[in-house]
């Protein structure tokens, strides 16, 4: 058995092998005008180091951040737009409301369809699902010799009504595509997102449209590269949700791809979360761009179908997109290793989210960065060794950091030390996720001391101890190959598919047995997508009830197996006034109940998979290293210890333990010691 997973982040690709003995990984840096040349770079340096040739590899697992980024810099296809007569400006009406309504300049995101390429046909289906007016075909034609005078390569189409009746979609689709041909991208919302809401079903569908030559381009080229090195095993990608899907799924919906890298780190958190026993665990993946934050209970994270990107205004919920696909729920946040550290025009500190990136990189790359990183500063400080980073991919150069923290940081501020000036980049840093934590757990009604942290990615276990220490948190995770975890993630996950159908009825008006044959035939969707890739027998199936108090915006999940899903109105009006009861507090008796929504998964049965982990005795060879305090404004001496030759011993901090990927800190305080699984445990120790 050899698997390959490949992790395309904003500054660095991680490649991971899997073996029947364990993982091997590799950093490299992402090659942003080419993302396939560092993935296949790092595949064929592991390929060297093991020994083996692209013709020994079962399975290819794969997540980008290629499709979000294109969304984020517009850089998808020339899309066009078709909708309903008279409902074109959706799009640009969004909510009909101000995402902060007492901030003057806010900034609303740009349409991925210019004005003049939103076209409207006379047809209408009403909300019964039943017919009005039928689109006409020389209008049809017409609009479509347009579109080819247009050169558009891509069309995305949404129908008021469209997810009770799709018909008028699909024929419109049919004949359009007869006109355009095959070249030109053809995307109907029914097929996307067949939800209600008419502004984030159209959001959706234009996004897929617009980014989907993109991605088939990019995922046909790299299969057919890989192909022609010699590999012949299956290839599979990384959604949003937490699970993997087919190449060919993933090209039909690349928009359910937004979140895969950050995904792959939250898969790899719940894996570790249970095989520690850890029932409340905060995940926490910080990476070379972003760092995010999701929680998990009892090793599932949290989830939704509603996400947001490409936020115009500070990063603040309700300036982005919205799209309405399947997704872990996460916070993001612009606190990765290359976020850059500069003076704002009232002259106080600030850190991201603006990035350097892997291109020019942080000013210690020494590949033609000037601008002061969280990477400079811990190099700055001594939390991380000029040799070694990266596994030696990258050699630092801590001169080149040292000049750019003194002329963006510390000449601004007069601060009469250049360490305190690098300590308070990370200082302030830590504070912006910490923060973020609080407000995320906040929100979900959750205590957050209550929770384990679980680092992972480059920079998670060097942020994770001053983090815990915010947020109250007095247990720290750090899983093995934390510093690639998002790919290591992809490997623990299972193959999958959701599908939902919106109801919008008063729960005791449903028909039952209509929506449950509506149930079953999605049941049979999703397990024939998923049985594409494994067999059917070991495929499990999940239904998910989505119901609110009428007029209200909050909406509460009920899940149930599939084979034990009954629609039966009393005992689900049950359940969700428990629940709702138990997430705010009180009920609201008079108030009808409203089913929303009904949301079916297939997803592949998977066991606990361990990886094998054989303790090694602690190197006795004392190496140390002075790493500067902020708040005693000193240099602390702390010991160095390789993860590999740590043992089982329990580690009194401050100390560093080592790896080609990441580095931990244990700061004063803390202890560290090597589960059975081998995952590093950080305990705070002091009271």
């Amino acid at each position: 058995m050899l698997k390959f997973s490949i992790d395309i982040g904003g500054t660095f690709t991680d490649v991971v092998a899997e073996t029947e003995t364990g993982l091997s990984s590799i950093k490299v840096l992402t090659t942003p005008q080419s993302p396939d040349r560092g993935a296949l770079d790092g595949m064929a340096r592991l390929l060297g180091k093991l020994g083996k040739t692209y013709a020994d590899i079962s399975a290819v697992i794969h997540g980008t951040t290629l499709a979000t980024n294109a969304l984020i810099e517009r850089r998808g296809a020339k899309t066009a737009f078709v909708t309903t007569a008279g409902f074109r400006d959706v799009l640009d009406m969004r909510y009909e409301k101000r995402f902060d309504q007492y901030d003057l300049n806010i900034e609303m995101p740009k349409s991925l369809v210019e004005r003049p390429l939103r076209f409207g046909l006379q047809e209408r289906i009403l909300a019964d699902g039943s017919i009005l007016k039928a689109p006409q075909d020389d209008e049809i034609d017409a609009l479509a010799t347009e579109l080819k005078h247009q050169k558009v390569d891509a069309v995305a189409i949404g129908f008021l009504h469209a997810y009770r009746n799709p018909a008028h979609e699909t024929y419109v689709a049919d004949r359009m595509q007869k006109i355009l041909g095959d070249e030109i991208t053809i995307c109907q919302s029914a097929e996307v997102a067949c939800e209600i809401r008419e502004y984030e079903r159209f959001s959706t569908v234009c996004a897929n449209a617009y980014v989907r030559p993109l991605m088939s381009n990019y995922l046909g080229a790299l299969k057919a590269e890989l192909n022609h090195l010699g590999f012949d095993g299956s290839f599979l990608m990384m959604l949003s949700g937490g699970g993997l899907t087919t190449l060919e799924q993933a090209m039909r919906f690349p928009i359910r791809l937004v979140e895969s890298g950050p995904a792959g780190g939250v898969a790899l958190a719940a894996h570790v979360a249970r095989e520690v026993g850890s029932n409340k665990t905060l995940s926490l993946d910080i990476g070379g761009t972003t760092a995010k934050i999701c929680f998990i209970n009892d090793g599932n994270p949290q989830t939704t179908r509603r996400f947001e990107v490409a936020r115009a205004w500070r990063d603040v919920k309700g300036s982005g997109l919205p799209v309405r696909v399947p997704t872990v729920e996460l916070v993001e946040i612009g606190a990765g290793g290359g976020s850059i550290a500069g003076v704002d025009v009232l002259g106080r500190l600030k850190v991201g989210p603006r990035s350097a990136g892997s291109d020019p990189g942080p000013a210690a790359y020494g590949r033609g960065g000037t601008y002061a990183t969280i990477t400079d500063a811990h190099l700055t400080v001594g939390n991380i060794a000029a040799e070694g980073f990266a596994g030696g991919m990258i050699s630092l150069t801590p001169d080149n950091a040292s000049e750019a923290i003194a002329k963006h940081v510390q000449d601004p501020m007069q601060i009469p030390e250049l360490e305190t000036a690098a300590a308070g980049i990370i200082e302030l840093a830590d504070e912006t996720m910490a923060n973020a934590a609080r407000v995320h757990g906040i929100e979900l009604g959750h205590d957050i001391a209550a929770f384990d942290l679980l680092v992972s990615g480059g920079g998670g276990a060097l942020h994770g101890a001053r983090i815990a220490e915010k947020l109250g948190i007095r247990r720290i995770i750090v899983p093995q190959n934390a510093g690639v975890g998002s790919a290591v993630g992809f490997l623990r996950s299972p193959v999958a598919f959701e599908s939902a159908l919106s109801v919008m009825a008063p729960l005791h008006d449903v028909d039952a047995s209509e929506l449950s044959q509506r149930v079953v035939d999605q049941i049979a969707l999703v397990t024939t997508i998923v049985g594409e890739a494994v067999p059917i027998d070991n495929i499990d199936a999940t239904v998910k009830f989505e119901l609110r108090y009428q007029g209200q915006g909050l909406e509460v999940a009920l899940e149930y197996p599939s084979h034990s899903f009954v629609i039966n109105a009393s005992a689900l009006e049950d359940e969700f006034v428990r629940r709702y009861s138990a997430l705010v507090g009180f009920t609201l008796p008079n108030i009808p109940i409203e089913l929303v929504s009904v949301s079916v998964t297939a997803r592949e049965r998977r066991g606990l998979e361990k990886q094998p982990f054989v303790p090694q005795n602690a190197d006795d060879a004392e190496i140390a290293r002075q790493v500067f305090d902020l708040e005693s404004q000193d240099r602390v001496t702390y010991r160095i210890i390789k993860r590999s030759s740590l043992g089982m011993a329990t580690i009194q901090g401050p100390a560093i333990v080592t790896e080609d990927q990441t580095s931990t800190l244990v700061r004063p305080g803390w202890t560290v010691h090597a589960s059975d699984d081998g995952h590093l445990i950080l305990d705070r120790s002091d009271t």
